[in-house]
């Protein structure tokens, strides 16, 4: 027996099919919503929830900055608002099974070509309201599958990844390779019930339903237009192997500023490093500016948000602890620079790239989702350095690709004139300064660079000058108790 709501432009519903389904009560939520209260959907059967996430070609409820391809304060709102919609009207007590949301690379959208991430942020907050168990430690955060499927799914210019892992297997937006439809079936084969979610633009979406209705006979009545992502689509499969169609409407109206976190966050004052400042001027102790050096830029590394409340604890996401960090990022870091010149770009490492953990496949998604929130807040193009696989962090290749692409035109980009703010992996800062400054040679004795294991709050600042002659220190923190945050999502 199938069922299904279609909802029309004018905002009326029509309840079709055999079986209606009644929605009960309007009241408003202490979550900014004000929206029906469906009851939960059910456990017992298999439940495929689609998200649809704006883009440009379609965004009607103006959730994306047309300039940068993101989305703006409003879009950030609704996604926020959205997951607590998803965890508690939806899922109820229960935890999710799996998501799997847009390969950001395989979606570039503007003449600046920068990639989607806006189905993967619609995810993040929906992440952290669940729970995953890695090695005996239970924290409130979820992996989120990003991740290409096979090579055909790999756009020109990306780098190949290592792993194909269906554990960490994200959408691809053209899905040319009928990989999304496999994805999916392969879940509804599988006959694990529970809650699997799925993000990706409208495009993706509605040809993934399309296909999937197709490949598994199911005959439902699918949606014929967009409307927004205040609609979400479930397809419940019972024991029996009936399927139904449902559309919710969660109703939300999100503001236009930037969120406000509901409690102030935990402040530190002091850095978990020793201070260093290191220099490389042209001409001094046998210096000599390296070839192809850019001129007059600033770099602001900075690491992810928490991830590891054990130290075998790895799922690919940071934990909840860590959306406090992300979201406060734009309100902190202003006063953190010091009068320092504020980012003109926003870069991180590409999410789809993935590895294997205890054979399990995961999609390295925390870092690009630190700064994320900053480049909202602030209009800023962001964009993902994803022509090179990160690899280890002692290989002398990935510190030779990461220099080249940041720190001069070799790799065909330039940031002369321009301040980066680069989200990455902690482990390869100490190994890409040494290979930094290597370059420069001269007779100054290479420093013994280390970051601590439990420091997610201090910046290292590198600076190249009108000459390129280079500066690089650990001055600046962040200035957030990673200590002390608390260890659920913040309330939305």
């Amino acid at each position: 027996m199938k069922s299904y709501y279609e909802f029309k432009k004018f905002g009326l519903v029509f309840f079709l099919g055999l079986l209606l389904f009644s929605i009960a009560g309007c009241g408003a939520s202490s979550y900014g919503f004000n929206a029906p209260t469906p009851p939960a959907l059910s456990a017992a059967n298999l439940n495929l929830i689609f998200v649809i996430s704006p883009d440009l070609a379609n965004d009607p409820l103006g959730d994306l900055n047309a300039d940068t391809a993101n989305l703006n304060n409003q879009g950030l709102q609704r996604s926020l608002l959205l997951s607590t919609y998803l965890k508690q009207q939806l899922l109820g007590a229960n935890n999710v099974n799996g998501i799997h949301t847009l390969e950001p690379m395989t979606h570039l959208q503007t003449a600046g070509q920068y990639p989607d991430m806006a189905a993967l942020w619609f995810m993040q907050q929906f992440a952290m309201l669940n729970q995953t168990t890695v090695e005996g430690t239970t924290a409130n955060s979820f992996p989120l599958g990003a991740s290409y499927g096979s090579p055909e799914d790999v756009p020109a210019g990306v780098a190949m990844p290592l792993v194909f892992s269906p554990d960490c297997q994200g959408l691809v937006f053209d899905d040319a390779s009928h990989n999304n439809v496999d994805l999916v079936r392969n879940i509804i084969q599988a006959g694990q019930p529970g809650f699997y979610v799925f993000s990706a633009p409208w495009e993706t979406t509605s040809a993934l339903l399309a296909d999937l209705n197709t490949a598994m006979g199911y005959n439902l009545n699918l949606p014929a237009a967009y409307t927004g992502s205040n609609l979400v689509y479930v397809i419940s499969v019972t024991p029996s192997g009936a399927a139904g169609l449902t559309a919710f409407d969660s109703q939300l109206h999100p503001g236009s500023t930037y969120p406000t976190l509901p409690a102030p966050v935990p402040l530190a004052s002091d850095t978990l490093q020793h201070y260093f400042s290191y220099n490389r001027t042209g001409g001094i102790n046998g210096v000599v500016v390296p070839q192809g050096t850019n001129t007059n830029e600033t770099v602001y590394l900075v690491r992810h948000a928490e991830a590891h409340p054990s130290n075998n604890f790895e799922d690919g996401n940071y934990v909840a602890a860590g959306q406090w960090r992300a979201l406060d990022l734009p309100n902190v870091l202003p006063g953190a620079l010091r009068g320092q010149p504020a980012p003109t770009q926003v870069y991180s490492i590409d999410p789809a790239q993935a590895f294997l953990k205890d054979d399990t496949g995961i999609s390295y998604v925390r870092p690009s989702l630190t700064v994320l929130p900053y480049a909202i807040a602030n209009n800023l193009p962001y964009n993902l350095a994803a022509s090179f696989f990160i690899g280890a962090p002692d290989s002398q290749s990935v510190a030779r690709a990461t220099y080249e692409f940041f720190f001069t035109n070799l790799a065909g980009h330039n940031f002369s004139h321009q301040v980066i703010l680069l989200a990455w992996e902690h482990e390869h800062f100490p190994p890409l300064v040494t290979y930094i400054l290597q370059q420069y040679g001269g007779t100054d004795p290479l420093p013994a660079l280390t970051w601590p294991q439990t420091d997610y709050d201090t910046i290292w600042t590198l600076t190249l000058d009108a000459q390129g002659n280079l500066t690089v220190n650990n001055a600046l923190c962040e200035g957030i108790d990673s200590a002390n945050l608390p260890k659920t999502a913040p309330p939305f």
